[in-house]
């Protein structure tokens, strides 16, 4: 697996403007969702790398940057999703199918990357990596307050 073109596969799916809508939402502490589904990103993909998985790559990226493609700011208490932990994962693959093809890799790592909590464990090796990078990057968000300026910097800043 090829470091820049893991970068390129997720920079040119992450400065679409369907995409970048994701950076008016707060995801954990300051870090925007756009921002964290780009960590998750490069963190599923350093995983893969680390422990010698074949992925597919494109797949993988896209998968991680629309899992939490919802588009609502779920800071603000509404009925209708009393459980964000458990809605949004849905919420989000709606979206995402209304605006991008979607492989049937892509639907499953976004309708599922919440395990344990959705009760379907993913079906592909990419979902579970998009589910054990977002837990890791959702309590690196928590803690620290500006996470992630390199990546920011990195891909968006022009």
């Amino acid at each position: 697996m090829e470091r820049a073109r893991q970068e390129a596969y997720i920079r040119s799916f992450a400065t679409r403007p369907e995409v970048r809508r994701m950076e008016q939402f707060v995801q954990h502490g300051n870090t925007s969702c756009l921002l964290h589904c780009v960590a998750v990103a490069h963190v599923s993909f350093a995983i893969a790398r680390a422990l010698h998985l074949r992925v597919r790559e494109e797949a993988l990226s896209r998968g991680a940057l629309l899992h939490d493609y919802f588009l609502y700011d779920w800071h603000v208490r509404d009925p209708l999703r009393k459980k964000h932990a458990f809605f949004h994962p849905s919420a989000a693959l709606e979206n995402a199918r209304r605006v991008f093809d979607l492989s049937e890799v892509e639907c499953d790592i976004i309708r599922k990357h919440m395990f344990p909590l959705t009760p379907v464990p993913p079906r592909y090796r990419e979902g579970w990596l998009v589910v054990l990078a977002d837990k890791v990057c959702s309590v690196y968000e928590f803690f620290r307050k500006d996470a992630y300026r390199g990546i920011k910097i990195r891909y968006f800043s022009h």
